[in-house]
């Protein structure tokens, strides 16, 4: 007979935890959430608040909002979901590196644009235009209003209920006016406080994940070539080391490697800064992170660099022309749309009727607009403005 094998063990011991900085967030030295709620029973605090974006209505909604290229325009380039996404992981691998609450770090990030208009940045210049005789529109300020208040999954409260540090995380920009009405979340803004590094973190990887991946999707749409982007420092230093490492390397394979090759010397960078600003501030606490200036960046070189190719993709792909007639017909769709509304409010859903009853009606329309993706709004716009269409 053959001999059978010793049965392994079902009992396996958990993997170590790597113990956080005492700078960073914690469950201990969190303020909480604004509706007390029973503690979770499998996973912490921050784990929650991550789930809670992930389940949402608006996280699923970015998957049809444009990053720069509109959805419709083609199936591989990336949407306000994907991008999110990849702001994720960078955060999240640069969090654990420095030994960050990488909970709090991947919800921030994935949270980031939940209040992004359709039509990505056209679209929102568009709706803060119409709503600047009412206190305009910003995206960040939007992507708090829908964790805090619209999103409908509870029956206790309002929104996410989100543990604070995940909330202020959120408000990246916030006028002196606009944080006296939001109160302790945006009390950082009128006394020239910093936010988590945590959220700090989220901040540089949004920026290391656009301008990468835009070079990316601006290859891939033709709008820009490899020609012009071997004179962008950059660019041009790691496809040299892609193309030394692979000599018969070209096509998708040399950008994929170019890409991941820029991505990876930034975190790099930024992590050697970081521990030495760190260092140099000797911040030990969550207080001192608070009180420290700016401690998340890159070093003067590198800034220089992202600055060559950002000044570049605005130039070559952010204002090229085909993207500009795009832009500019978002543009006339959000604001065609606000226009109708605000003429007559019943041409709007209940739902938003009566939050403008409660709020105002511009409030409630950059609600609605706000709330809606790309083909939605496209779709809209017809309904209202194409004989035919209901």
């Amino acid at each position: 007979m053959p001999t059978r094998r010793p049965r392994k063990s079902a009992r396996r011991s958990k993997p170590a935890v790597a113990e956080l900085a005492t700078y960073a967030v914690t469950e201990r030295n969190s303020r909480g959430r604004r509706f007390a709620e029973p503690r979770p029973k499998t996973r912490g605090e921050f784990a929650r608040d991550r789930d809670r974006i992930i389940h949402s209505t608006a996280f699923r909604r970015l998957e049809y909002k444009t990053q720069v290229f509109v959805n419709h325009e083609g199936d591989l380039f990336r949407t306000r979901l994907t991008h999110s996404i990849e702001v994720a992981q960078i955060a999240r691998t640069i969090a654990r590196a420095v030994g960050l609450n990488d909970d709090l770090t991947e919800a921030i990030a994935l949270a980031h644009d939940l209040g992004h208009t359709p039509f990505g940045h056209a679209g929102q210049d568009a709706l803060n235009e119409c709503m600047a005789e009412h206190g305009g529109f910003e995206h960040n300020l939007q992507s708090l209003r829908i964790v805090d208040k619209l999103e409908e999954r509870y029956g206790a409260f309002d929104g996410l209920n989100l543990m604070f540090e995940t909330r202020a995380g959120i408000l990246k920009h916030c006028s002196p006016a606009r944080a006296r009405e939001l109160g302790e979340v945006a009390e950082r803004f009128l006394t020239d406080r910093r936010p988590s590094l945590e959220a700090q973190v989220c901040n540089l990887a949004d920026q290391i994940a656009y301008n990468n991946h835009d070079v990316d999707d601006g290859l891939r749409s033709g709008l820009i070539t490899l020609e012009q982007l071997e004179g962008i420092g950059l660019f041009a230093m790691h496809a040299r080391q892609a193309r030394e490492e692979f000599p018969h390397i070209g096509g998708r394979r040399l950008i994929h490697e170019t890409v991941r090759r820029m991505i990876d010397a930034q975190v790099t960078d930024l992590l050697a800064e970081m521990q030495a600003r760190i260092a140099r501030t000797g911040v030990a606490t969550l207080e001192d992170v608070a009180a420290a200036p700016p401690l998340v960046g890159f070093s003067e070189a590198m800034q220089e660099m992202n600055r060559e190719l950002k000044q570049f993709l605005h130039a070559s792909l952010y204002r090229h022309y085909q993207v500009v007639r795009m832009t500019t017909k978002a543009r006339r769709i959000v604001k065609d749309l606000f226009s109708a509304f605000l003429s007559d409010m019943r041409l709007l859903p209940e739902k938003y009727r009566e939050l403008g009853e409660r709020e105002g009606d511009a409030r409630a329309i950059a609600d609605y607009i706000a709330g809606m993706t790309d083909r939605y709004a496209i779709k809209e716009h017809r309904r209202l403005f194409a004989i035919g269409e209901l």
